[in-house]
C-alpha cells in the first residue's frame, strides 16, 4: 500500500504475546464524603479514592480485575476503549446485569493492545460522582512499533473531570425541565438585555423567531474542574530539556477542555489509544471520554510552565506545573463571545428545525463552527459577521487558523495519521449505515434519527461484516460518539493511514465516516459520551452475529431494562404562593409523553379555584405539536347570580362550576410562544396564547398568557436561587398579586 506522496506504508508489524503474566487488582467500591467546595458531599470512592486507582497492564498480560461492591445499589465497570470478550464490556443489562450490592464481581480478559484508556462505572450517573479512572496499557519492550523519544520517556497518567455539589440526577431532572439555573450561574443566559447592549437585539429576536434556546457549548454549570482529583499539580521533577509525556483521558461527565502550555509547542503522539505520527500543534481539544498523548519540552532551567486545562465554556479552568521554579502561565482563555455564536446557529438553522446540509464540506473539526465565538481567534471585537457566512466560512482551512487573526494551531482529525497501514480487507459487500443526531434542546431529548433507544432495535451485524457509518450532526451541539469493543477508522485525507479511534467528536452541522470490521460477536453500545446525552436515549446497540452471552440468562428482558433506562420520567413542579391566591403547574413527562396539571387557587370563593390536566404525546422532529386529551375543573362562587359569560366567539361559558373533558393541540410557535386550542366536551372552543420564562435580564423573567375565553395574565418574576424566585403578576380573575414562587 502507499500513500499519496507515493510513500509505502507499512502495515501492523505482528506481535508475538506470549509468556504474559496475570496482573490482579481488587477495586472496593464504597461511599465517601468529599468536600471540594466547603460543603460535604457523598461520592463513590473506589480503594478510598477518586479518581479510582490508575490501573497499569502490559500488553500480552492478562487482567483480572475483582470488583467489591460495598455499597448499597448496583454497579459496574466498563473498559473504554478496550478490545474484549462482550460478555466483559461492563454495560449492565447489555453485556452483564449489574453488580449487585454487596457482592463481588470478576472481570478477566487479556490484554490485547497498548495506549492510554480509561474505566468508568456504566451505571445510571455513578460515573458523575467518582466512578471513573485511568488505565494505561504499556508496550513490550519488544514491541516493534516502540518509539524511541516517545516510548521511553517518563509518563504521567492525567485524568480529567469536573465537580457538581449537585446530586446528578437532580442534574439529569433539571435538565429535562429547561430550568436555566446553569445560564445564569455561567452567565450564558443571552437575555435581551444583554443582547441590547452587545447590539445584538436583532440577533437574538431572529433567534426566538427560529424557536431556539440561547447559544451554548455546554449543559451545566460545574463547582470545580480537577486533574487527578485536585486543583492544581506541582511536577517538580521534571528539569530544563526533559521531554515529558501526558496520558490524558477525559472522564468528565459532560465537559471538554482545551489543552494549552505555556513553555511552547505540544506534540501529539497518540489518540484513543493509538499512536499517530507526531503533529506539533498549539493546542487542542479534548472531547468527553477522549484520550490524547501528548509530549511537552520544559525550554528554561529554574521555571515551571503551566500545562493550562480549561473546559470549553471557559468558566474556571485547572492547571498543572511542569518543572521547577518561577512559575510561568499561559494566558487565559478569553470569555466566549456568545452572541457571535447565536448569529451564527440563526444562519445556520432552518425555520423547520432543521441545520443546513453542508455535506462534507463540514467535517473532522476542520472547520470549528464555535470560532466565531473565540476572541483570541476573531479579536475582542469580532469579526464582520457577514463574513462569517458559511459559504466563505468553508473555505478556511482551520489547521492554522490562517484566516483568523491569529496563527494558533489547533489540532483536527484530519491532522491524525496512522504511522501503519489502518486499511480493511476487501470485501464484495460493506454495510452502509447513516445515521443522524438529532437533538431537542426544550425538553432535553437526544436521539439517533429522532429515536431515542426505547423506540427502536439492536442493528444486527454479521459477525466479519465491514460496516461504514456515515454521520450527520443536526442539532445544535457536539457530541463524542463512543464505540465500544472496537477502534474504527476515521476517514480523513490520510487515506490508509486513517487514524484508529473509538471516539468521534461530530460538531454541529459536520458530516463524519467511520468504518470498522465486526469480528468480535456480541452486543455492542455505539452512543453519545455526554452523560446527560445518553441517559436521554441518544444511544444505538450494534448486534455483531449470535452471541449466547452467559451472563445474561434473558437477553430480550435485559434489553428492554436498558431501553427503559434511555427513557425515564421526569418531574417537575411549581407554586406561586402570592397575596392574591396560589398558581402552580406540575409535569411528568418522558421522551414523548407528557402529563401535566395547573391550577389557579384563590383564597376565597368569589376568587374561585380552577385545575387543568393534560395528556399528551409530543409528535413531530422538533417535538413542537402535542395533540392531548384534557379535564377541566373549576368552581367560583359569583353570589348566586349563576352568570354567564361569553368568549370571543359568543359562546356562554358557565365559568362558576365546570367540570369538562377536552382534546386539543400544544403547538410551539416563532418566538417560542405556545398555542394551545382545544374544544370542551360541553361545546366551548378555547384558543390560548402563552409564553413563560421570556429571558428579559440575566434573572428577570417575563411571562404572559391570552386566551378567547377573555382571560389574561402578565407576570414578572426575579430569580433568587435554583428553586426560588420573588414574583408579580396581574390576572384578570385574580387581580394583582405578589409572592413567591418555588421550583422544583
Amino acid at each position: 500500500m502507499q500513500n499519496a506522496q507515493n510513500k509505502k506504508v507499512l502495515p501492523f508489524p505482528e506481535k508475538k504475546l506470549t509468556d504474559g503474566k496475570t496482573v490482579t487488582y481488587h477495586l472496593y467500591v464504597k461511599d465517601t464524603l468529599v468536600n471540594f467546595t466547603g460543603k460535604v458531599k457523598r461520592v463513590i470512592a473506589v480503594n478510598g479514592q477518586i479518581p479510582m486507582p490508575t490501573l497499569t497492564f502490559t500488553e500480552g498480560d492478562t487482567a483480572e480485575i475483582i470488583v467489591h461492591n460495598l455499597v448499597d445499589e448496583e454497579t459496574s465497570l466498563h473498559w473504554h476503549g478496550l478490545m474484549l470478550p462482550n460478555k466483559e464490556d461492563g454495560v449492565p443489562m447489555l453485556t452483564q446485569m449489574g453488580i449487585k450490592p454487596h457482592s463481588t464481581y470478576t472481570y478477566k480478559f487479556p490484554i490485547i493492545q497498548h495506549g492510554t484508556h480509561w474505566y468508568h462505572s456504566h451505571s445510571g450517573l455513578q460515573e458523575q460522582i467518582g466512578m471513573y479512572g485511568s488505565m494505561i496499557l504499556k508496550k513490550r519492550d519488544d514491541d516493534p512499533t516502540f518509539r524511541n523519544g516517545i516510548d521511553d520517556i517518563p509518563a504521567i497518567p492525567l485524568i480529567l473531570s469536573e465537580w457538581t455539589d449537585l446530586n446528578p440526577n437532580n442534574i439529569h431532572r433539571m435538565l429535562h425541565n429547561a430550568n436555566d439555573w446553569f445560564a445564569i450561574k455561567k452567565n450564558s443566559t443571552q437575555s435581551y438585555w444583554e443582547a441590547i447592549k452587545e447590539g445584538h437585539f436583532g440577533t437574538k429576536v431572529t433567534n426566538e423567531w427560529k424557536r431556539m434556546l440561547a447559544m451554548d457549548v455546554s449543559d451545566i454549570y460545574y463547582d470545580k474542574f480537577l486533574i487527578n482529583g485536585s486543583f492544581e499539580q506541582q511536577l517538580s521533577q521534571f528539569k530544563s530539556g526533559d521531554r515529558v509525556r501526558f496520558r490524558i483521558s477525559n472522564g468528565g461527565a459532560s465537559s471538554y477542555f482545551w489543552i494549552n502550555y505555556a513553555g511552547g509547542k505540544i506534540e501529539v503522539v497518540a489518540n484513543d489509544g493509538n499512536d499517530v505520527e507526531p503533529v506539533m500543534v498549539d493546542r487542542l481539544i479534548i472531547g468527553v471520554s477522549e484520550t490524547y498523548d501528548i509530549v511537552v519540552t520544559i525550554p528554561e532551567k529554574n521555571t515551571s510552565y503551566e500545562l493550562l486545562v480549561t473546559p470549553e465554556d471557559r468558566t474556571k479552568s485547572v492547571s498543572i506545573y511542569v518543572g521547577e521554579g518561577i512559575k510561568q502561565l499561559h494566558a487565559p482563555l478569553p470569555k466566549l463571545k456568545y452572541f457571535e455564536g447565536m448569529k451564527m446557529m440563526n444562519d445556520m438553522m432552518k425555520m423547520n428545525g432543521d441545520m443546513k446540509d453542508m455535506g462534507m464540506a463540514m467535517s473532522l473539526q476542520k472547520m470549528d463552527m464555535n470560532a466565531v465565538m473565540y476572541p483570541e481567534i476573531t479579536g475582542e471585537k469580532g469579526k464582520d459577521p457577514q463574513k462569517m457566512e458559511m459559504n466563505k466560512y468553508a473555505k478556511m482551512n482551520h489547521s492554522s487558523h490562517g484566516a483568523g487573526n491569529t496563527d494558533i494551531v489547533t489540532l483536527n482529525y484530519n491532522m491524525l495519521k496512522s504511522p501503519y497501514d489502518t486499511s480493511l480487507p476487501k470485501k464484495d459487500s460493506i454495510k452502509n449505515i447513516t445515521l443522524t443526531l438529532t437533538g431537542n434542546m426544550n425538553r432535553y431529548v437526544w436521539s439517533l434519527d429522532n429515536k431515542v433507544l426505547s423506540e427502536v432495535d439492536k442493528i444486527q451485524i454479521k459477525k466479519g461484516e465491514i460496516l461504514r457509518i456515515k454521520l450527520i450532526n443536526n442539532s445544535m451541539m457536539r457530541h463524542p460518539m463512543h464505540l465500544h469493543g472496537f477502534d474504527f477508522r476515521v476517514l480523513n485525507e490520510n487515506g490508509a493511514q486513517a487514524p484508529l479511534k473509538n471516539v468521534l467528536d461530530i460538531m454541529p452541522m459536520e458530516t463524519d465516516i467511520i468504518e470498522f470490521a465486526a469480528n468480535t460477536e456480541g452486543d455492542w453500545f455505539f452512543h453519545c459520551h455526554i452523560l446527560y446525552h445518553m441517559m436521554a436515549g441518544m444511544n444505538r446497540v450494534f448486534a455483531v452475529g449470535d452471541y449466547k452471552n452467559p451472563e445474561l440468562s434473558d437477553k430480550e428482558k435485559a434489553y428492554k431494562m436498558l431501553q427503559n433506562e434511555s427513557n425515564e420520567w421526569h418531574l417537575m413542579a411549581e407554586n406561586d404562593f402570592a397575596t392574591n391566591g396560589n398558581d402552580g403547574q406540575s409535569m411528568l413527562q418522558n421522551a414523548r409523553w407528557s402529563i401535566g396539571t395547573e391550577w389557579r387557587l384563590g383564597y376565597n370563593n368569589m376568587h374561585g379555584y380552577e385545575t387543568e390536566t393534560h395528556i399528551g404525546r409530543y409528535i413531530g422532529k422538533m417535538q413542537w405539536l402535542m395533540p392531548f386529551i384534557g379535564f377541566d375543573w373549576r368552581y367560583r362562587d359569583s353570589h348566586g347570580s349563576g352568570e354567564l359569560e361569553k368568549n370571543l366567539f359568543g359562546q356562554k361559558n358557565k365559568k362558576d362550576q365546570r367540570a369538562t373533558l377536552s382534546v386539543g393541540v400544544l403547538y410551539t410557535l416563532p418566538m417560542l410562544i405556545d398555542f394551545q386550542a382545544e374544544v370542551f366536551t360541553d361545546g366551548i372552543v378555547r384558543l390560548q396564547l402563552r409564553r413563560e420564562d421570556i429571558p428579559l435580564t440575566r434573572r428577570f423573567r417575563g411571562a404572559f398568557y391570552v386566551n378567547t375565553d377573555k382571560e389574561y395574565m402578565l407576570g414578572l418574576k426575579y430569580i433568587v436561587t435554583r428553586n426560588a424566585s420573588l414574583s408579580t403578576h396581574y390576572d384578570s380573575d385574580m387581580g394583582f398579586g405578589a409572592g413567591i414562587t418555588l421550583v422544583y
